[in-house]
């Protein structure tokens, strides 16, 4: 697990499996923590992470309900945990699934835990809509497509942008479940002018990027979305994104996308 602050209120914590991100964000006395490592020692180091940084967690926030966002509470089990409509209405329509899957993963990788995941009382989040911290407000965004659900969080004191499964440096964009092609594009779109003013966005997955980079990777991956649509397994996929795990995603988005 990799720890390093974008903002002197912003920390991003990453893990050493698929570079999942987790971000503490603090303002005044108060923090919260968006999405979570995935590995049990870094989920067990977070907390003692964040109090030497002088972070004091008030809650958990997650981008989308796909299992490896959603750990936080393995590493603060009393916290409350808020996120966007949809994702709150996709988590508990499907109780269970997260702690499942996590589960297969940690027999899969001969992994143990101290508990099992267990989300708790779930706050459903309005987005567009803004959440109070310490005195200052964090923007929720909507940011379906990679799946049915999302949320993107600015925070504009920070000028730090978190924006889940969007915009990743190492994975091209993955249609999951329920996910959709026009809706992708639509939330890259709703991402460009906070991409624009942001000094740090931070994608679900891979480091910290800056605006220019981030843009970069924006027109990217739309200009895979819309190949992927017109020529299906024929599209090509963006330049630095071409090793075997990117086109099995590629594969499957091809399947996907017939099956619809």
């Amino acid at each position: 697990m990799r720890a390093v602050g974008v903002h002197a209120d912003v920390v991003v914590v990453t893990s050493q499996i698929w570079q999942t991100t987790c971000t503490a964000v603090r303002h005044g006395d108060e923090a919260f923590v968006i999405d979570s490592p995935v590995l049990p020692d870094e989920l067990e180091a977070l907390p003692a992470v964040l109090e030497q940084a002088g972070f004091t967690v008030a809650g958990l926030l997650v981008t989308h309900a796909d299992w490896d966002h959603v750990l936080g509470r393995l590493a603060f089990p009393d916290a409350a945990v808020g996120a966007g409509e949809t994702t709150v209405a996709r988590l508990r329509a499907e109780p269970g699934v997260c702690a499942r899957e996590l589960r297969e993963f940690d027999e899969r990788h001969y992994l143990s835990r101290e508990r099992p995941l267990a989300l708790g009382e779930l706050q459903a989040l309005p987005a567009p809509g803004h959440l109070e911290v310490g005195g200052a407000e964090i923007e929720l965004h909507p940011a379906d497509g990679h799946t049915a659900d999302g949320t993107a969080y600015w925070m504009a004191w920070a000028d730090v942008l978190c924006v889940g499964d969007y915009l990743s440096p190492v994975e091209i964009p993955m249609l999951g479940r329920d996910a959709s092609v026009s809706a992708y594009l639509a939330t890259l779109e709703r991402l460009r002018p906070l991409v624009e003013a942001a000094a740090v966005v931070v994608p679900g997955h891979g480091e910290p990027l800056d605006a220019v980079r981030a843009l970069a990777l924006l027109r990217e991956d739309a200009a895979y979305l819309e190949a992927l649509g017109e020529r299906g397994l024929d599209a090509s996929l963006p330049l630095a994104r071409r090793d075997a795990e990117q086109r099995r995603i590629h594969a499957e988005n091809v399947a996907g996308v017939a099956g619809r």
